[in-house]
């Protein structure tokens, strides 16, 4: 299971795929009659249904969501499917787990239309920008808890979890890597591995950004991270293999850069096999938000929104802390005393400066990426 997610990024405190789910599931199919409420496909908020009480019990009637692209060892995306149609009673079709962000745009604009779109979207911030017109604006309950620059002000797109770039490592293998420019010793010769390709997937893109911070560079110019990548080839450990769970495990990826919350998911899952640990280096700490979005042509509108809604309850959120990924309202979480304070506590530890790219310095890195990547590293 490759987990290639998104591009981009957020502030932190921020087709191919689609064509093959079409032909898989051939034309889109007619929606089902009366599977879409019409009042919830326009509701802004669970107010505007007469409450959550109206809004469970529509969503339990349409009795299905569509979610895309959701890994289930990413952000704990699995115990989060699995708690909300335990709680609810609704079926979650999980499609194509391994698909990016913009693969869910791709999905969405192929099957509109039918009863197998995605319902909702969890992106990167530029995707989520060049989509606008394909959301429908929603603020849940505890919008207020969410900080002003992690979401659009009407609700369009707004940060749901976020974490660093890390290094993830088997230290039986391994020696601990102090900081990014040690990956290019010989202990790690044919080791080291970045999830997926940074001119489309937005894990690897922020390792990139890493690496350039570890070498001298900067967020408004990631040229030296682009050339460690061309160093690390030509000492031959880097290592083309997209990594997943099934690689880690088998010690094909010993080093994989990744987000950190994906990184330390092993750690448990591979108490025993191995002994995996996760270091955020010292100066060069990237951070970003992915962002949930709701399908303006959702077939199940009202499931949409309560997905939502629990994604941002204390529950929702603690289930992100618990898959090590830094929920938007772990604040709001903290100053309640509501947080899962053993989950928090085991988040990968970060100290010193962190940087988080702005809109305009994403752009820049990503035109950089495109001109320079395939050239130095391809």
């Amino acid at each position: 299971m490759t987990q290639v997610r998104s591009s981009s990024l957020h502030l932190i405190g921020i087709g191919a795929t689609a064509l093959a789910l079409v032909a898989a599931c051939g034309a889109p199919p007619a929606k089902e009659g009366g599977a879409t409420n019409s009042s919830a496909a326009s509701a802004k908020s669970a107010a505007e249904l007469g409450g959550m009480d109206k809004l469970v019990e529509a969503a339990k009637a349409e009795g299905r969501l569509n979610v895309i692209a959701l890994p289930p060892d990413w952000a704990n995306y699995g115990e989060i499917i699995e708690a909300f149609e335990a709680k609810y009673g609704i079926e979650v079709d999980s499609a194509q787990p391994d698909a990016s962000s913009q693969d869910e745009i791709n999905a969405a604009k192929q099957l509109k239309g039918g009863d197998r779109a995605p319902d909702v979207f969890d992106l990167g911030l530029n995707v989520a920008l060049a989509n606008k017109d394909l959301f429908a604006p929603y603020q849940v309950e505890t919008w207020g808890d969410i900080p002003a620059e992690l979401k659009e002000p009407s609700g369009l797109y707004y940060g749901d979890y976020g974490g660093f770039m890390s290094i993830g490592y088997d230290a039986g293998k391994v020696p601990a890597p102090n900081a990014v420019k040690d990956l290019l010793k010989p202990e790690y010769q044919g080791k080291v591995a970045l999830n997926g390709d940074p001119t489309q997937a937005g894990a690897a893109f922020s390792g990139v950004v890493m690496a350039s911070l570890g070498n001298g560079g900067s967020a408004d110019d990631i040229a030296p991270g682009v050339e460690f990548f061309k160093q690390l080839k030509a000492a031959g450990n880097f290592l083309p293999v997209d990594p997943s769970p099934a690689t880690i495990e088998s010690g094909q990826t010993p080093v994989v850069i990744d987000w950190d919350y994906t990184n330390a998911a092993q750690t448990a899952k591979l108490a025993g096999k191995a002994d995996w640990k996760v270091v955020v280096p010292a100066g060069a700490q990237v951070g970003a938000y992915y962002n949930q979005a709701v399908n303006k042509d959702a077939p199940h509108p009202a499931a949409a929104r309560l997905w939502q809604e629990f994604l941002y309850s204390d529950e929702g959120q603690n289930l992100y802390l618990k898959g090590l990924s830094r929920p938007v309202r772990l604040d709001a979480l903290t100053k309640s005393g509501k947080v899962d304070s053993g989950a928090a506590a085991k988040l990968p530890k970060t100290d010193g400066k962190q940087v988080f790219l702005t809109q305009e310095q994403s752009d820049k890195a990503k035109k950089a990426l495109t001109d320079t990547w395939a050239q130095a590293v391809g």
